[in-house]
């Protein structure tokens, strides 16, 4: 396939929120172009394993076999509240202003979902049964944190990795809960609103609908949900799960639907480890801000971003991202990755 414009790099505008991204054809990388930083296996303290749960907080919430007791062994998956959380749930948010400048207090939640009590095995690896208790849980504690009208936004994310910004090695999730909507996330709800007062349709459903038509960005079809390379990708091999029904917020996914999305992101994980030797990487869930109404405009999806790359001054200074993958050839690469 040919990804060049008349030998020139292309320029390429997100549908969502505008940005544009510069797609550096004339030195397209395949996969075994990149190399990736190995991550070194460590045998010392791990406060995340059976044995040590009394060197975490108090978990707020567990799945345990057997009527094990709070706080000890016997569970599957554990959720602690973060021992150095970014934010603090206690007081009130005092807002204020300094002449020009806005502040107000940290408030806010920060917990940690253990996603399984063995040290060395990370989300790719588990059944897919156990993955699905892992968004189940996580299902559970967004639910649990938008009852207190603090929280505006409830932000789920994955480090997976050193290179990825994770601290420690046992696989886990993250689980940020803020007084106010992120930037990132105001940016596509801006768009999408525009894009749904416009058309009367969601966005995110007419990419879906695109992507499937045309297939070459398409990674895999679940029928329930899909994978596929977005067409303005700020990052190489950068992928989006998203379900294929309209759906605004994650924590309103039916029961029934949760064994495929583990399916689905766990084959996703299991291409991209093959396809690139088992990248660090980040995933992040985007869902519709806890305001007390409906999004019909936005679609909650997950955004995977092997970390590839590193963002340096052009990035920082221009807010172009250059992707020297085609999501194109990368969505092939997938395809054809053999996960047998």
């Amino acid at each position: 396939m040919d990804y060049s414009e008349d030998g020139f790099p292309q320029l390429r505008k997100d549908p969502v929120i505008g940005r544009w991204v510069i797609i550096s054809t004339d030195r397209a990388k395949r996969p075994t172009d990149w190399k990736t930083e190995q991550e070194v296996k460590t045998d010392g303290f791990c406060p995340f394993c059976p044995g040590n749960e009394s060197k975490t907080p108090p978990e707020v919430f567990a799945l345990r076999d057997g009527g094990s007791k709070p706080n000890s062994t016997g569970w599957r998956v554990r959720v602690v509240s973060n021992k150095f959380p970014a934010l603090q749930i206690e007081g009130h948010l005092n807002r204020r202003g300094e002449g020009i400048y806005d502040m107000m207090r940290g408030i806010g939640a920060h917990e940690v979902l253990i996603e399984n009590p063995e040290h060395s095995i990370d989300l790719a690896a588990l059944p897919v049964e156990h993955i699905r208790d892992v968004f189940w849980s996580l299902k559970e504690r967004i639910c649990d944190l938008r009852k207190d009208e603090r929280f505006h936004y409830i932000l789920a994310f994955k480090n997976h990795g050193k290179a990825a910004g994770a601290s420690l090695e046992h696989s886990h999730l993250q689980i940020i809960a803020t007084p106010i909507v992120p930037k990132r996330v105001q940016e596509e709800l801006s768009g999408a609103k525009k894009y749904y007062d416009y058309k009367e349709r969601c966005i995110f459903c007419d990419i879906i609908r695109q992507e499937k038509s045309s297939g070459v960005r398409v990674v895999s079809d679940f029928g329930k949900f899909i994978t596929i390379e977005p067409f303005a990708a700020r990052f190489p091999f950068e992928t989006w799960l998203l379900p294929c029904d309209h759906q605004s917020k994650f924590e309103d996914i039916q029961e029934d639907d949760l064994s495929e999305l583990a399916g689905a992101m766990k084959e996703t994980l299991l291409r991209l480890n093959k396809t690139l030797d088992f990248p660090p990487y980040n995933f992040i869930i985007h869902t519709s801000p806890q305001l007390g109404t409906d999004f019909p405009e936005y679609h909650w999806h997950f955004e995977i971003i092997p970390k590839l790359t590193k963002v340096a001054g052009f990035e920082w200074g221009s807010g172009f991202y250059i992707n020297a993958t085609p999501p194109e050839l990368a969505a092939e690469c997938l395809r054809n990755a053999s996960i047998d």
